[in-house]
């Protein structure tokens, strides 16, 4: 690549060392046509000056050879890994098509470039992923494990080379996204050296003061640090040897950011942290004698100091989700410190620091790990959630770091749940329809209700009737997100059933007694008896609150009291009805209505947009304009797709507060349908009879029998004009009323 003048000449340097160094760490995982391959349609990319330098200048072939040789030496994936890495900016800036890829490269490739090719699409933006995308990034990763970790050490490369950028502000979203997504995911994923990596360049970056601090005291503590520990270890050492096993043994200074944390939790200065190092033995064991050889060097261990027992963490017998082995044990060492010892194979360490890709290697690549089932309900909580992307953020963040319990079934089966986890998790963890019936617990033996906390080692068995369905209150007592998810969604069916039924039952009686049904009508009536939703009304039938043969009579007894004869009224053609438009103050209550804006700001100068005219009750955006105010438009007004595409840095979050009593804003509706005697007055005359809605204007077109109108109305929210509009569709001849 000598002559390609996309790459300085120290790029060139550094891409002859990272390529022999991939191919050398890749082996025969990459056939050599397949290496011939990618190094032609690499060329071809520079060549062809289609491939772009990211925020920070990085050129992306370098970034993805870095990258890859993370994915290859660090996590240990090889083969369609690497392939996919390398080709993906390729596809996403169509040098290579995905049909090349699956049919030179082969259908794993393929997958891993669209998944990579999908999120980091959401990443054209800006280097950090902006909150209503965060659920498609999610959605992404629960596609494809392999993705995820790609996705991580990508992320630690970008952390190493933004080291020395001007860009500040853009190496800070970075930091925070490291800090606050990606070191989660390595943690949840076994990552743990690398989630430490990004930790602490993440506080590096957005706190140095702090990190230089404690790097600095680290360093002046270094010598008596390691006199400390060659003292503690030494008598062990003789011990273990002693008793003829083969091992490694070591302290590690912990990460910067853990020590930052213990700081801040303690609420103590650095030198008040005791624990700033671990002591680690790895052991070379036969497989079938792993287990028993850590327990050996655990008693050596503990004879020689006198152990914490709480502290004891047994992840030999029942490994976490992610795959750990090891057993963690503090003890009391020489002049009273308490010191971390964690006694461990040299299988279990390298899946403690290479994480799921080593452990599908001893495992097979289904695992035991049971990282499948928590990226399945990540999936499910995603795809059905009525939450938005920040609520949805802030539990996957708390499935990511939680602890876990550890639950028998009476059979002796073995579940792994969060630490926090209640009865009615677990009954909704081993199925839904176990969930949805379940009325308690036997724990151990006694009684206990839904609500009841399990702890590690508890038997359960599930109670259940018949007749129990999910309640509203069950989402204050479940934690997991699968039972949140399955509880919302049944909830929703059966609301659903229930609203079907009541509005059957209430159809049969009106036949039954031979009683015309008008829409316009029962929804007076609905309002009259103090409903303000007409699902509420249903769902009352359903329930037994409503007599409906006493409701009946009321219908009756309205509608007599609508077809008292009045005025004569003088029938006209749509055609010659123009209302002419009123005066109205622009400022009319828009800016006096609360709105919040982003997260909690209120009282912020806005406009309403007249693109879309939202109202109170419409799901709505802030848009900061040019000037520095803040337009507020529909969601789904037509002209936001635009704008998110090219301005999504504007957008601001917002949402209706408080209440609109008091406030007008004018809306446009039109109406279609056939000319006939009277609709006009009939529309009109619905519009008198609603408390809170004024006719402003009314403009008709009438051709051939057919009208089309627009009415402009003063309404106070979105549930006064839903009400609105269903009357006028029951009026005789309209066909059609749309809000503009």
């Amino acid at each position: 690549m000598d002559e390609i003048p996309f790459f300085t000449e120290a790029e060139k340097a550094e891409l002859a060392i990272l390529y022999k160094k991939l191919y050398q760490s890749a082996g025969d995982s990459i056939t050599k046509k397949h290496i011939r391959d990618l190094k032609k349609y690499i060329t071809a990319g520079a060549v062809e000056k289609k491939l772009k330098r990211n925020n920070f200048g990085i050129n992306p072939i370098i970034r993805d050879l870095h990258t890859a040789l993370i994915v290859s030496e660090e996590i240990g994936m090889k083969g369609a890994c690497l392939v996919g890495i390398m080709l993906h900016e390729l596809v996403k800036t169509d040098i290579l098509s995905i049909d090349q890829v699956h049919k030179e490269f082969g259908e794993e490739a393929e997958t891993i470039i669209k998944g990579l090719v999908k999120t980091n699409e959401l990443y054209t933006k800006s280097p950090a992923i902006e909150s209503e995308n965060f659920r498609n990034l999610l959605l992404s990763f629960a596609e494809d494990m392999r993705v995820i970790l790609i996705m991580i050490a990508d992320r630690v490369n970008l952390m190493r080379q933004i080291r020395q950028t001007d860009n500040e502000e853009d190496r800070n979203k970075v930091a925070n996204e490291a800090a606050y997504l990606y070191a989660p995911l390595a943690h949840k994923l076994g990552l743990y050296k690398l989630k430490s990596e990004l930790e602490d360049l993440s506080l590096k970056y957005s706190n140095r003061e702090v990190y230089t601090s404690i790097k600095e005291k680290l360093n002046e503590t270094k010598a008596s640090r390691d006199r400390y520990i060659a003292a503690f270890i030494d008598p062990i050492k003789k011990k273990v040897e002693a008793a003829g096993l083969k091992f490694d043994i070591k302290g590690r200074t912990k990460s910067i950011h853990s020590i930052w944390n213990k700081i801040q939790k303690q609420k103590t200065p650095f030198e008040g942290i005791y624990d700033l190092f671990a002591i680690r033995i790895i052991l070379d064991s036969d497989p079938d004698k792993e287990k028993q050889e850590c327990w050996q060097a655990y008693s050596i261990v503990t004879d020689m100091y006198q152990p914490n027992p709480k502290r004891l963490r047994d992840w030999l017998s029942i490994p976490k989700s992610n795959g750990y082995e090891s057993l963690h044990i503090t003890v009391m060492g020489p002049d009273g410190k308490w010191v971390e010892v964690q006694i461990r194979t040299r299988r279990m360490d390298e899946i403690a620091e290479r994480g799921l890709a080593a452990h599908w290697r001893y495992k097979g690549i289904k695992g035991e790990s049971g990282l499948d089932e928590w990226l399945t309900s990540v999936r499910e909580a995603l795809e059905n959630s009525d939450s938005d992307s920040l609520q949805v953020m802030d539990q996957f963040k708390m499935d990511l770091y939680e602890d876990e319990v550890f639950v028998f079934t009476p059979k002796g089966d073995l579940f792994k749940l969060p630490k926090g986890a209640t009865v009615l998790d677990f009954a909704f963890h081993i199925h839904s329809k176990l969930g949805s019936k379940c009325i308690g617990a036997k724990v151990n033996g006694k009684n206990v209700q839904l609500k009841y906390k399990l702890v590690s080692g508890d038997q359960v068995e599930i109670m259940t009737s018949n007749t129990q369905t999910p309640k509203q209150d069950w989402l204050n007592i479940v934690t997991t997100s699968k039972a949140r998810t399955k509880i919302k969604q049944t909830l929703k069916e059966m609301a659903a059933r229930q609203f079907e039924f009541a509005k059957e039952t209430l159809e049969r009686k009106f036949k039954n007694r031979k009683i015309d049904y008008d829409e316009g009508t029962m929804m007076r009536l609905i309002k009259r008896l103090g409903y303000k939703v007409v699902t509420e009304f249903y769902q009352a039938i359903a329930d037994g609150y409503i007599d409906v043969n006493e409701l009946l009579d009321k219908y009756i007894e309205q509608q007599k009291r609508e077809n008292d004869p009045h005025e004569d009224i003088q029938y006209r053609s749509a055609e010659g009805y123009n209302l002419q438009p009123q005066a109205f103050d622009e400022t009319n209550g828009s800016k006096e209505d609360v709105l919040v804006i982003d997260q909690n700001l209120k009282g912020l100068e806005f406009t309403l947009a007249k693109c879309c005219n939202p109202i109170y009750g419409d799901d709505v955006f802030g848009f900061v304009s040019v000037s520095g105010g803040i337009k507020i438009h529909r969601n789904d007004c037509p002209n936001a797709a635009q704008m998110r595409q090219r301005f999504g840095y504007r957008f601001v979050k917002a949402r209706w507060a408080g209440k609109s009593q008091g406030r007008q804003y004018p809306i446009t509706l039109r109406v279609v349908g056939h000319d006939d005697i009277g609709i006009v007055t009939n529309i009109t005359s619905i519009i008198s009879k609603e408390n809170d809605i004024t006719l402003r204007s009314i403009g008709i077109d009438s051709h051939d029998g057919l009208f089309s109108g627009t009415l402009t109305i003063m309404v106070g929210d979105t549930g006064r004009l839903e009400t609105l509009i269903k009357k006028l569709r029951t009026v005789k001849g309209v066909k059609q009323v749309s809000r503009n």
